[in-house]
């Protein structure tokens, strides 16, 4: 009877451990959003540092906040997690 408890145990054990590899395997390929919405911010961040980065009429962009406010309207745009715009009151 003694067995029967361990060899169960065992088993359990077994595929929890197996169920946690599958899931980080799964969890290492997909991109989460919030690390699409970083490198996206990082991206145009740096653009703007260049001083390549412009606006939607084409001009470029000379405003920090300018630029973050276009870094993260491209970030939702691509799906990353980043709560709505503020709307003024």
């Amino acid at each position: 009877m003694r067995e029967f408890k361990g060899s169960a145990h065992l088993s359990v054990s077994r595929f929890a451990l197996e169920s946690k590899l599958h899931l980080d395997d799964h969890m290492a390929t997909k991109k989460s959003a919030s690390s699409k919405g970083k490198a996206k911010v990082r991206k145009v961040m740096e653009e703007h540092k260049e001083g390549k980065l412009k606006s939607g009429s084409g001009k470029k962009v000379a405003s920090r906040k300018q630029a973050v406010a276009i870094a993260l309207s491209e970030a939702r745009k691509s799906g990353a997690d980043i709560p709505p715009k503020k709307k003024k009151s």
